[in-house]
């Protein structure tokens, strides 16, 4: 016999939800094709999506470490670089056809989109005396004609120069380097790809043309990096993330229709949130990337409460439409809270310091938004229209539910004693973490960028710089004995620090020609001691540089300050920050000037803790505010106090993981607190909505109405903490630190958040929620028993 699907309306509930549920049932047709039609509007505005991969992005205008960098970045040259790393496959640098190779490169470099200088040893400007006159010169020039001597002489001025060893060239001179410089105007999103694009080519060039093999490091590639992981995880990570919730689906629903229904609320969630994106004008960047990961996991939640209790009510007998009036009346609130919730905590995200993360949380926010819209319009309009079934049988789930939910009755002692213990074991590990960035750690080893950076690290100079700008006082006040000597001692003392691979300093150019100008006597290798001698040297050695190879990324334009780059080790971003404070510090005890020391390094250094700052403060708001709405929907202060506890406990037991497994907080795992309340509220809220309509539409007791929630919604909980543990491992398996990093922890929130609501939430209600509750008058008829009523909830745990 046929199913009845237009049978009559189920008795059970006239009010504002049943005639909702009549309205969607009678409307379900153009239902379906507005929400389509409207969906696709949305979605057309995802054309306007571009990808910003500045590595800038994640620091907020209002960033104090970025404006001292951009001012610096005004005041010299800029530093944005690709590292174009040569090594020989014979081990000499100073061969002529390795030297042929960095001539070659050299000349290519500057013919690259956006390039502004380019700095090898081929093309280094040494200069010497000849007679009365400064002679400023390439150091090679056509090296296959050189001979022996000549490369021999070479070689020793080469490892005599300070500006050349331990950043162009190795001290052993078995790999070097040609430094390209770049000047994005920053008009376009593809100028990034497009300049390393042409610096591959080169480098094929180079490879096939001379025995030699090419690494590309820099600033610029790591912007780069950024962009291409995200690229990668859109386009791998996400179609897996597809299969494995429709996978997922099919066997715990057992229901193609459903499955189907509830892929099209996923896909219309993401991409709507896309869409929207695209209007605001927002540009995706590597974090905010995440967010279709993200939605696709949190737009399943909604659809399996709504389905799983609209095939209980096919089993207990309804029709399917009667099924889902049903289904709309038990789920609408509580669908409309967690999805409430989950948008604050997502929100939250606006307290950062990074501006991607407020793109994920507004993006994630309004995909949670629409996903809660498609649930309760576009999903029961669809499931009115499929012909679907429910299976007769009972989940075997279900039954687990059941004896959980016995279980914790009956030894909630040792369970909450065993627990709690668990809970503030790793509640007090938390402060094992420490703040650390790198973000060349961001990329694990299959990433090109990683292991070519790895490369220069061990074996040319570091990828970590930080750059002070020293402040002469006057116009021309570089010339200043004073001055010059307080620069040296400066550098000299950076040099000697352990943590320090090079520092780049035109005082070591005014020492050699202060040498050139006595007849190149190695005795007057120093600095000047007169001002106007030394702005004379000064002004002869700037007017013999050739064009582009000016003092521009040492010197200001009225020379009234010079700039010191130091290159350091690889290392934490906590130790770059002290070595960076040592610096700012030793000039104040030392010498008149004050400098901050800036750089990339340097501001990613400092974020972590920035935004783990702001981060708290912005969960602490979400909590009261979703603590507020929590009381109000359920109408009982206790409860929504009591609520904090499986709400907090998952994000502090969390941290106290990750501290004993990692250690490591970064800029990604600082965003988690607020991303990850807004996931872990939906379990409580479906669990203490159902606890409470047991105890005031059916009058059981405490145990009992523990009992219903663990039947009643037991089972949706574990599927939707499935799909979502699934989707984040998923994001966990990122090439890109940053993803794979919010990925794993979130995962671990939503595992810690799933024992907390099982085992910690039914025994506090147990304990703690002593108010009596009145039925109403319809129900007072007859109190059921509790353990009739138990079963039949059992049946809510069976579906499709």
């Amino acid at each position: 016999m046929s199913q009845n699907t237009e049978g009559p309306v189920s008795n059970e509930g006239n009010g504002p939800l049943t005639a909702y549920a009549n309205f969607v049932i009678r409307q379900r047709w153009w239902l379906i094709v507005l929400t389509v039609v409207a969906a696709l509007g949305v979605i057309s505005g995802a054309r306007f999506i571009g990808f910003d991969n500045d590595y800038r992005v994640f620091f907020s205008d209002q960033n104090p470490h970025l404006q001292a960098f951009d001012q610096q970045q005004k005041t010299y040259t800029k530093n944005d670089n690709i590292l174009f790393v040569i090594t020989p496959k014979h081990g000499d640098v100073f061969a002529p056809d390795v030297l042929s190779a960095v001539e070659e490169a050299t000349r290519q470099a500057w013919l690259l989109p956006y390039a502004l200088r380019v700095d090898s040893v081929t093309n280094f400007q040494y200069s010497q005396a000849t007679e009365d006159d400064l002679v400023v010169a390439d150091l090679v020039s056509n090296p296959a004609s050189l001979s022996a001597s000549e490369l021999s002489e070479i070689k020793r001025v080469a490892l005599s120069e300070p500006f050349i060893v331990n950043q162009l060239l190795s001290e052993n001179a078995d790999v070097t380097a040609v430094n390209i410089t770049f000047q994005m105007p920053q008009a376009s999103l593809d100028e990034v790809p497009a300049a390393v694009e042409a610096v591959r080519a080169l480098k094929t060039e180079i490879e096939s043309a001379y025995p030699v093999t090419v690494h590309l490091s820099g600033v610029v590639m790591l912007s780069n990096a950024f962009f291409e992981s995200s690229m990668q995880d859109m386009a791998s990570l996400i179609p897996l993330m597809y299969l494995v919730i429709i996978i997922t689906m099919m066997l715990l629903l057992r229901s193609f229709g459903a499955t189907f229904a509830t892929v099209l609320v996923i896909l219309f969630s993401m991409l709507t949130a896309m869409g929207a994106a695209g209007w605001a004008g927002l540009k995706l960047t590597p974090p905010s990337s995440a967010a279709t990961t993200i939605i696709m996991t949190l737009a399943v939640a909604d659809s399996i409460h709504f389905l799983v209790t609209m095939f209980a009510g096919m089993r207990k007998g309804m029709s399917r439409h009667d099924a889902i009036r049903y289904s709309m009346r038990l789920n609408f609130g509580p669908i409309f809270l967690t999805s409430l919730t989950t948008a604050v905590g997502f929100l939250s995200m606006n307290f950062s310091d990074t501006p991607p993360f407020h793109d994920l949380g507004n993006i994630t926010a309004f995909g949670v938004v629409m996903a809660f819209i498609f649930s309760i319009s576009f999903l029961p309009a669809l499931m009115a229209v499929l012909p679907v079934k429910a299976q007769m049988s009972e989940s075997r789930v279900g039954k687990w539910m059941d004896a959980c939910g016995d279980f914790v009755i009956r030894r909630r002692r040792v369970v909450f004693a065993v627990s709690a213990l668990i809970a503030v074991g790793l509640v007090a590990a938390v402060p094992l973490n420490q703040f650390d960035d790198d973000f060349v750690g961001y990329f694990d080893e299959s990433v090109q960028f990683r292991t070519d950076t790895d490369y220069v690290n061990e074996n040319l100079t570091g990828i970590y710089q930080i750059q002070y700008s020293l402040p002469a006082g006057e116009d021309y006040g570089v010339s200043t004995p004073a001055f010059l000597r307080d620069t040296q001692n400066f550098v000299e003392w950076f040099r000697s620090q352990p943590e320090v691979v090079h520092v780049n300093s035109f005082t070591d150019t005014f020492k050699r020609i202060n040498k050139n100008m006595h007849g190149d006597n190695d005795a007057f290798y120093r600095l000047p001691e007169d001002k106007e001698l030394a702005a004379q040297y000064l002004l002869l050695y700037e007017l013999s540089l050739p064009e582009g190879l000016d003092l521009n990324n040492q010197m200001d334009i009225g020379k009234s300050a010079t700039q010191v780059i130091v290159t350091l080790k690889d290392m934490p971003s906590s130790k770059l920050a002290a070595v960076s404070a040592r610096g700012e510090a030793w000039l104040k005890q030392n010498t008149a000037m004050e400098s901050y020391g800036v750089g990339p390094a340097v501001m990613f250094a400092h974020i972590s803790e920035t935004n783990m700052r702001s981060m708290l403060l912005g969960t602490f708001i979400a909590i009261l505010v979703i603590s507020l709405l929590i009381t109000l929907a359920l109408s009982n202060v206790r409860l929504g106090v009591l609520s904090l506890i499986p709400n907090l406990l998952p994000l502090g037991a969390a941290f106290g993981a990750w501290g004993l497994l990692v250690g490591e907080v970064n800029v990604a795992v600082t965003m988690v607190t607020g991303m990850a309340l807004g996931i872990v509220v939906d379990d409580s809220v479906h669990f203490l909505s159902k606890y409470l309509r047991a105890r005031r539409e059916q009058g059981l007791d405490r145990e009992g109405a523990v009992r219903y929630a663990f039947s009643s919604v037991g089972v949706a909980i574990i599927v939707t903490s499935i799909i979502l543990v699934a989707g984040f491992l998923i994001l966990a398996q990122s090439s890109f630190g940053m993803n794979a990093d919010m990925g794993l922890l979130t995962a671990i929130t939503i595992v810690v958040a799933l024992f907390a609501d099982f085992l910690l939430l039914p025994i506090l209600l147990i304990k703690l929620d002593a108010k009596e509750y009145k039925l109403p008058e319809s129900k007072q008829v007859t109190l059921p028993n509790t353990s009739t009523d138990t079963a039949n909830a059992k049946q809510e745990n069976s579906y499709a």
